[in-house]
């Protein structure tokens, strides 16, 4: 069994919490004890226990331990992506709140953006992204573009917001993602239906983050564009050397 990446063990540590199992005010089981029950090592526990901190849901203290401190996120969220599945697993996370389904035709700076020829249709579904709470702030509005091929699914999506819509072609279709190219903008929002779904108004900073889902023969089947206020969302990447 491949041993647990640090982004896996702060989503179960995190869900232990919000359950109500690791209870506010308690102590989470030593490094020792966490690395002995994910079968993973001791480096990854410590990071996925700072992932937890940056959150706001612990506390550490050294010959204390490690403290819950909260149920949920206290700061704005800081997802730490290193691979393909914690991309996809991030996305699991969120609750998708759906505003619309629809066919579009897209043209013109939006057909630059999305990485296609203008004229290009797709289905769009639009969704806001709550982190696990239906009455908390946004953290994000995410247009999600599929081939209209695909549109069967658009009921599935709405009715189920914790599936992922890579993960229902998959099962549907048959297309899996074996690459994500993304690239992230900062910007200053307008007067538009996103901004004011978002509570921002014009000219507040946010970030514009565009995803492209290639399947094995390098073909794009999906692209997403989320936008994410400033001042609740930051994205952190891990980094490391090549050997050899």
């Amino acid at each position: 069994m491949p041993k647990l990446n640090f982004s896996a063990v702060a989503r179960d540590l995190t869900q232990g919490i919000r359950s109500g199992h690791f209870p506010v005010g308690s102590l989470l089981p030593t490094e020792l004890e966490l690395v002995d029950h994910y079968g993973t090592r001791r480096h990854t526990v410590r990071a996925a226990l700072a992932e937890l901190q940056e959150l706001g849901l612990v506390s550490r203290r050294k010959n204390v331990g490690t403290r819950v401190e909260a149920c949920a996120p206290t700061k704005g969220f800081r997802p730490a992506l290193a691979s393909v599945e914690d991309l996809v697993q991030f996305g699991a996370a969120h609750l998708r709140v759906v505003q619309a389904i629809e066919e579009v035709t897209v043209s013109g700076a939006q057909a630059k953006e999305l990485g296609c020829a203008s004229g290009t249709r797709w289905l769009r579904i639009s969704s806001l992204r709550r982190d696990g709470d239906a009455n908390a702030s946004p953290i994000g509005w995410t247009d999600v573009y599929i081939d209209p091929i695909y549109a069967e699914i658009g009921e599935i999506i709405r009715a189920s917001p914790g599936i992922l819509i890579s993960a229902v072609i998959e099962a549907r279709y048959g297309r899996c993602i074996a690459e994500i190219r993304q690239d992230v903008r900062a910007f200053n929002v307008g007067d538009t239906d996103i901004s004011r779904a978002l509570g921002l108004r014009p000219g507040e900073a946010a970030l514009k983050i565009v995803r492209r889902y290639f399947d094995a023969s390098g073909n794009v089947f999906e692209v997403s564009v989320t936008v994410h206020p400033a001042d609740r969302f930051s994205l952190s990447m891990r980094l490391q050397c090549s050997t050899g």
